[in-house]
């Protein structure tokens, strides 16, 4: 099973405010980003499902409007059950488990490619060893304090640079595989 993380941090290393508001994350639709999707619709094309912890996806929630990830199966980790709202019901799940559990349990399921999201569940999957490749794009903002995209780790872990793009309104695009042990 490949796991991949895409994501967005301030310079300064956070994934969002400590509140989790994203008002800082520039939107396609802004005039800078010229329609630039980053590589999100390809990146999105090749998983096969999302695993989310439960703030990513009460924060996803928050957005209103329609469903961002379409039919594509999303499960959202917590250890508590989750209330998913009847319009998502058919394409979100709630899963509980270790890092290991939910990957062999999404395996059985023929799954073979899946994107982790959110500060926490990376970390934790990271920590095991079950990240293969980081997709992070730089935002050039400073927003001081928030939460960090990684945290203490039980013991380094090495990542082979693939490629670095950078964009017109000054966002950078690195790309990591994760160099096994």
């Amino acid at each position: 099973m490949k796991a991949s993380v895409y994501i967005a941090t301030s310079l300064d290393g956070f994934i969002a405010r400590p509140d989790g508001g994203l008002d800082w994350l520039p939107g396609i639709e802004d005039e800078d980003a010229g329609g630039e999707d980053y590589g999100y619709d390809e990146f999105m094309d090749s998983v096969d499902a999302l695993v989310m912890g439960r703030n990513t996806f009460e924060i996803v929630l928050g957005f209103g409007g329609e469903w961002p990830y379409g039919s594509k199966p999303v499960f959202v980790l917590s250890r508590r059950p989750v209330d998913i709202p009847d319009r998502i019901a058919g394409s979100v799940e709630w899963l509980a488990g270790s890092p290991r559990e939910v990957i062999d349990q999404l395996a059985e399921r023929g799954l073979t490619h899946l994107y982790v999201d959110g500060g926490l569940t990376i970390q934790g999957f990271l920590a095991e060893g079950l990240i293969q490749q980081l997709i992070i794009t730089r935002i050039p903002v400073l927003i001081g304090q928030g939460i960090p995209l990684f945290g203490p780790v039980p013991h380094d872990i090495k990542l082979r640079h693939i490629e670095t793009l950078s964009f017109a309104n000054g966002l950078v695009q690195s790309r990591y595989e994760v160099v096994g042990e």
